[in-house]
């Protein structure tokens, strides 16, 4: 019986995640990372760090779990996005890699950010993007930018080390700013607006294709079979949709984590780059996608939390399930900025409407309303497309039932839970595995979990949402304009 691996590279941790024929969990195995932070707005990684933390994943799976992981035949990457891992003539990477939550280079961004580059890459060039971050480099670190031969994403070099091939995928290459996103090929007009070539970047495949072996002296250390496929793979929230069945045209699934995602699979390229969606191609051929992103989410409950000395769980518990219609105080998550629909890093949250008599119950509700209007500002960013008919939460803000029927009221949608599993990143990787290796119709392999709930919209609170929600959205510009004097 064979077996897969997904590796998902996070910034706060490697995880491998070991599944069999019939994706059943095996076994998993979590490794700690490090962000250095050596100046204000900076975020490193040393790569060989994630080389390490997968060799001692791979050994203690293999020692957990031997027999299961001698018949791997197929390995899956995914990983956080935006990393630029730049290396020289020999291979060797000639500085830490610049992580997405790196914000030095947001004067290269504002220079490339226009409607030239929209329209090649279908977004907005963010700060967190690679290609201001060599833009960067080109301006502030000449020397090793002349040094410079290949740029690869994070999970990229772990492939590298894994099979000596340069290689990127579609999801993850579409973060970049130098993918021409409706083509799924780089743009040579974006790599020479940052003094490059397509001589600097990785063989572009799909994430379900073959990108190459494990290395023979890999094999041999670790115990794998020769001639183990690796997936071209995915990022993180890619990767994560193959996980959780978003595998067709208007499937999708709402990530309430520290930030929250609202991510729909489509079938053509349709950007909508002044709104701040994100327009990336799908890890799965002949697929996109469009991601909202508000920058707090759950991140908003741990804020409460700390300051009402009582844990999210407990907070949220003691508002039961069934909710009611909006409450009188009203709260904006921008705690760290805003991503969609304003891309805004400025600006900050408020929490309005405050009583003599407000409670912390209150308090709780305004938050999970705050935050729920905020994703229905990422579906609205779409415009008039078709909308889900059906969402699959995950995160640990899934973990509330009356968040879940809350935002199915505010988003009209239906909120699907899954039944208890490991549904993330790590699995759609080794689902990505299994289709490079097998030549598995995508759609077969990457299936949706069971569900162990639905949440339908209450329909006689939607319209009272839908008038808070367009109070909701006037409070920005009032904020704003009070920030600015």
């Amino acid at each position: 019986m064979s077996t897969y691996l997904g590796l998902d590279l996070g910034t706060s941790s490697l995880k491998a995640l070991l599944i069999g024929e019939d994706q059943a969990v095996i076994g998993s195995v979590s490794v700690p990372l490090t962000v250095e932070r050596p100046h204000f707005g900076w975020s490193e990684q040393n790569p060989q760090s994630w080389i390490v933390a997968c060799e001692a994943a791979m050994q203690e799976l293999h020692a957990k779990h031997g027999r299961d992981f001698a018949e791997i035949a197929g390995i899956g990457l995914s990983g956080h996005m935006h990393g630029a891992t730049v290396l020289g003539e020999d291979g060797t990477p000639l500085r830490p890699c610049i992580l997405w939550n790196d914000t030095r280079s947001h004067e290269e961004a504002k220079a490339l950010d226009d409607a030239e580059a929209r329209a090649i890459t279908g977004n907005i060039v963010f700060p967190g993007f690679t290609a201001p971050k060599l833009a960067w480099m080109r301006d502030h670190e000449p020397a090793l930018f002349e040094k410079m031969c290949f740029v690869l994403l994070p999970k990229d070099y772990l492939r590298l080390w894994l099979t000596g091939e340069r290689v990127a995928e579609m999801s993850d290459a579409a973060g970049t700013s130098w993918l021409d996103t409706g083509k799924r090929d780089w743009s040579d007009r974006m790599l020479e607006r940052t003094g490059m070539t397509r001589d600097n970047m990785s063989r572009l495949v799909e994430g379900t294709e073959a990108s190459g072996e494990v290395r023979p002296v890999l094999a041999e250390k670790f115990g794998l079979k020769p001639g183990v496929i690796v997936a071209g793979g995915g990022g993180d929230n890619a990767a994560s949709a193959c996980g959780v069945g978003v595998a067709a045209p208007g499937t999708g699934f709402l990530s309430l984590g520290t930030s929250g995602v609202l991510f729909t699979a489509t079938a053509g390229y349709d950007p909508v780059p002044e709104t701040a969606l994100h327009t990336f191609c799908h890890a799965i051929p002949g697929l996109w996608h469009q991601m909202g992103v508000t920058l707090s989410a759950a991140g908003c409950m741990d804020w409460l939390s700390k300051l009402l000395k009582e844990e999210p769980a407990a907070l949220t518990g003691a508002l039961g399930e069934t909710i009611e219609g909006p409450g009188r105080s009203m709260f904006l998550p921008y705690l760290s900025g805003e991503r969609t629909p304003h891309n805004d890093a400025d600006i900050r949250g408020v929490l309005t409407g405050i009583e003599s008599d407000t409670t912390r119950e209150a308090m709780t509700r305004a938050v999970l309303e705050g935050v729920a209007y905020s994703m229905r500002d990422c579906l609205d960013a779409a415009g008039d497309k078709p909308k889900p008919q059906r969402l699959i939460a995950v995160g640990a803000g899934s973990r509330s039932a009356y968040w879940l029927q809350l935002m199915a009221t505010v988003l009209e949608t239906e909120i699907a839970l899954p039944a208890a599993g490991d549904f993330g990143a790590a699995f759609g990787a080794a689902r990505l595995g299994i289709t490079a290796a097998t030549g598995a119709d995508p759609r077969t392999v990457m299936t949706q979990p069971p569900v162990a709930r639905s949440f339908e919209p209450v329909a006689d609170k939607i319209d009272a949402f839908r008038e808070a929600h367009r109070r909701y959205k006037a409070l920005y510009p009032a904020i704003k304009q009070a920030m600015v004097g």
